[in-house]
């Protein structure tokens, strides 16, 4: 696909509207006025008349926000709450999501639309560390087994992030336990699951943070925190959990 696709949910008042956009082209949005006419226009009293301006490029789009007083949010449904805060007045900010849920507004009825751009380019792999250049062969930052039991205490530990059932909330390790415990031939104590959550934050991903208060609590969070900043954890991987 080339250029983008922004979508505008149907809604009580509303058809769905769809608008293509080829690189190069570019939609402002808005609440719109009667002298002022907006390519996509979003019926809320909160939404600016004139809010934003979308522009394709080859591999991307940018957002530019053109209110004078109000951030706006650029989510990615499939990053399991990875999002971008667009703050006011901020010109042509690039969004490296390939789907993407903008939001403007959450009083009343929420006003958001959706943009699909195209489908990211990645460099094809060597195939190998570069062997010709000699010296110690690069070591991976985390290595962690997909097979292994504190991954699938991880997966456990992320899986409401991963379905979006919650942005913030990470389970307790009775939760995990229980859980778990759901596959026929397994049985997870709390006590057992404190064990590999301490060995994921300590030896795999080597998390840095105060513990002191509620230190089994902190120390879950920063484990699914940093294994979702970097990808460690997909939603794929959910098929591992009973």
């Amino acid at each position: 696909m080339s250029g983008v696709v922004v979508h505008l949910p149907s809604g009580p008042r509303r058809d769905a509207v769809r608008k293509e956009l080829a690189p190069g082209e570019n939609l402002n949005f808005g609440r719109g006025a009667p002298n002022l006419k907006v390519d996509l226009r979003l019926d809320n009293p909160t939404v600016p008349r004139l809010a934003g301006e979308i522009l394709a490029v080859e591999d991307h789009w940018r957002l530019s926000n053109l209110s004078e007083n109000r951030a706006y949010v650029v989510e990615n449904p499939e990053g399991a709450g990875e999002y971008l805060r667009v703050p006011p007045r901020r010109a042509s900010c690039p969004i490296p999501f390939e789907f993407s849920r903008v939001v403007l507004s959450t009083q009343g009825e929420i006003s958001s639309f959706q943009v699909y751009a195209p489908q990211h380019l990645y460099v094809e792999s060597a195939g190998t560390e570069l062997l010709e250049l000699g010296g110690v062969t690069t070591m991976s930052a985390f290595s962690l087994d997909v097979e292994s039991t504190y991954f699938l205490v991880l997966v456990a530990l992320s899986e409401p992030r991963l379905r979006g059932e919650s942005f913030t909330a990470v389970p307790t390790s009775r939760q995990v336990a229980e859980r778990l415990s759901a596959r026929p031939g397994r049985q997870f104590t709390q006590r057992a699951v404190n064990f590999h959550i301490d060995y994921l934050a300590e030896q795999k991903l080597r998390v840095k943070q105060p513990f002191e208060e509620e230190r089994q609590d902190g120390k879950r969070t920063a484990v699914v925190d940093t294994a979702l900043r970097f990808g460690l954890v997909q939603q794929e991987h959910l098929s591992l959990l009973p």
